[in-house]
């Protein structure tokens, strides 16, 4: 089997141990039966299931939409840190490297947060320590009195040179759309360096990294198509996947949406995003088009991982389908805070 080559019985039992926690994530039907209970009634089906830890511990201190807020949040970081540990060798540098993009989130959340002068327990309800930075050092990032002293403390951060380059422009304006852009951007290349720095199992590593890039492209596309942005977009595109920079540019400047989506088309060769793309075509809505991307991103992963079962992939696909329960269950919770209706909220759930 293609794959096994890069596999010791540590890398064995390791993919064999996180198919098993996917197998036990929360399937469709309950998804479904959730679209139609109350805020309360989702509470508690949420603590009789891997959150029941968490729901039970923060009861006390929280309650209503802030206790599944913050109990999601905890856990996801438990569960990341837990397969960190559990992942061997070169999986483990694969998985680390992976799991920084939640440094950039989390940074990002604490600058949003002191340029709004947010009290320091709201921010920290949202972080989700499963990257570089620990809950003590975002616990410190959080206690700093302003922007520009978060910004110090993260010297010697391998995105620091990003962050102080880009944030005068971002409290200037008042946005840090371009300072997060700008930090995925290098974390995208990074990710590309390390998949080619001659670790055993990187060209496979570097087949995923190439996906999700050429799906982050296409979602943003949509974006800036349904913001009515057409000026260069260059510097808005993440560079390494199948599209170069400047063909993005071009695909961009398309003014008819048919012709748009016919050219992304001519372009792509994956049979499963060709079918999306025609999907879409028929979709309005930037939230239902982002959904349908996600989920050709999340059964290619499933696809490749198969193929090479017993490499980095069942891991990234693990990791990724448990970012996206947390994801619908707080968008589940948030639906129902606001009131909105089950229909409409179903729209918004990658299943």
């Amino acid at each position: 089997m293609a794959g096994v080559s890069s596999g010791s019985a540590q890398y064995i039992y390791a993919c064999t141990r996180l198919r098993v926690r996917k197998s036990l994530l929360i399937p469709r039907e309950d998804y479904l039966r959730m679209l139609n209970m109350s805020l309360p009634e989702i509470t508690r089906f949420i603590g009789e299931t891997a959150y029941r830890s968490e729901i039970d511990e923060l009861g006390t201190s929280f309650s209503g939409i802030n206790l599944v807020e913050v109990a999601l949040s905890w856990n996801l970081a438990k569960e990341y840190q837990s397969i960190l540990e559990l992942v061997p060798g070169d999986l483990k540098h694969f998985t680390a490297s992976y799991l920084r993009r939640w440094d950039i989130q989390n940074v990002v959340t604490v600058l949003r947060g002191k340029m709004q002068k947010m009290q320091p327990g709201k921010i920290k309800e949202v972080l989700v320590p499963a990257g570089r930075l620990d809950r003590v050092v975002l616990d410190r990032l959080v206690a700093e009195e302003s922007p520009e002293r978060v910004a110090e403390a993260l010297k010697g951060e391998r995105f620091y040179p990003v962050i102080e380059r880009e944030l005068p422009g971002a409290l200037e304006t008042g946005s840090f759309a371009h300072l997060e852009n700008e930090l995925y951007k290098s974390y995208y290349a990074r990710l590309i360096a390390d998949a080619k720095e001659g670790v055993k199992g990187g060209d496979i590593f570097l087949k995923y990294i190439q996906l999700e890039i050429d799906i982050r492209n296409i979602q943003n596309l949509f974006r800036l198509r349904a913001g009515h942005v057409h000026e260069d977009v260059r510097e808005l595109m993440i560079g390494g996947g199948s599209f170069t920079v400047d063909e993005l540019q071009r695909l961009s400047g398309l003014e008819s949406r048919d012709e748009f989506i016919d050219a992304l088309k001519r372009q792509v060769k994956m049979v499963p995003l060709l079918n999306a793309l025609e999907e879409i075509r028929g979709k309005t809505a930037l939230h239902g088009i982002e959904v349908a991307l996600t989920r050709v991103q999340l059964d290619q992963m499933e696809r490749m991982s198969k193929r090479y079962a017993f490499s980095i992939l069942p891991i990234l696909v693990y990791l990724e389908k448990k970012k996206y329960e947390v994801a619908n269950l707080r968008a589940l919770a948030r639906g129902k805070e606001a009131g909105l209706p089950g229909e409409r909220l179903q729209g918004y759930l990658v299943m």
